[in-house]
């Protein structure tokens, strides 16, 4: 772990992917002092989740919005700066060249972080083919992670299987956030390229984001409590 993380629970952030406010809301209850850390992606953010985020924020949680924002330089700059009033921790940008430039600009001397989607982790090399790609999968994350380095962004998102590849190129002090984790024995669902919670600490993960195989559990509080029992353990 490179990151001084202070409460071993920020390691996990819970993927709030459910359709309304109501529906977080319940989670976020159930799970109560279990889970610190909340990612926000479009479903919930265009059904109020920015107006959630602010809720949670002053309630003491972390949330990391996950709007993936890709335009020209100065709308992403412009989009960048209006999410800094927010007080969120984390914010996706596609880890295009320019696309990254305008966000640091917009982030200016704010206490928001900015991550680089290098590769989605639902993609495989036959997806990069398919959308007019030449490059493999892993050196599209390579790629991605030297330019998000020089345009000085806070942290990476990638699958962990390409987490020691970005660590060897981005050093110590980058933040490495991986999707994709799947505990043992759960299903991958949509998602190609997975590591299990522990795996993905032991290769150099800061923070795992954890979706279906919490809050779609029976017992989403119990899930979230062993996801943390591995978390601790591989640490």
């Amino acid at each position: 772990m490179t990151a001084k993380i202070n409460d071993l629970r920020d390691r996990m952030i819970v993927a709030l992917d459910v359709p309304t406010i109501w529906d977080a809301y319940r989670i976020v209850s159930e799970l109560g002092d279990g889970a610190t850390f909340y990612k926000i992606g479009y479903r919930l953010a265009f059904a109020g989740g920015l107006d959630l985020s602010r809720q949670l924020i002053s309630e003491g949680k972390k949330v990391f919005l996950d709007l993936k924002l890709h335009d020209i330089g100065n709308t992403v700059t412009e989009g960048v700066d209006s999410l800094t009033k927010l007080g969120v921790t984390f914010l996706t940008v596609h880890a295009y060249p320019q696309t990254m430039r305008g966000a640091v600009e917009g982030r200016a001397d704010s206490d928001l972080k900015l991550l680089a989607v290098t590769a989605l982790t639902s993609y495989d090399d036959g997806d990069l083919r398919d959308a007019g790609y030449g490059l493999a999968v892993r050196d599209l994350v390579r790629l991605r992670a030297q330019q998000a380095r020089s345009a000085g962004i806070d942290g990476i998102v990638c699958s962990a299987a390409e987490t020691e590849i970005v660590r060897d190129i981005i050093g110590p002090d980058m933040v490495i956030v991986t999707p994709g984790i799947r505990p043992a024995g759960s299903a991958a669902g949509d998602q190609k390229r997975t590591l299990t919670p522990g795996e993905a600490v032991r290769v150099g993960a800061d923070h795992l984001v954890i979706g279906r195989p919490i809050i779609r559990a029976a017992d989403p509080r119990g899930a979230a409590a062993a996801i943390m029992d591995e978390i601790a353990a591989a640490s």
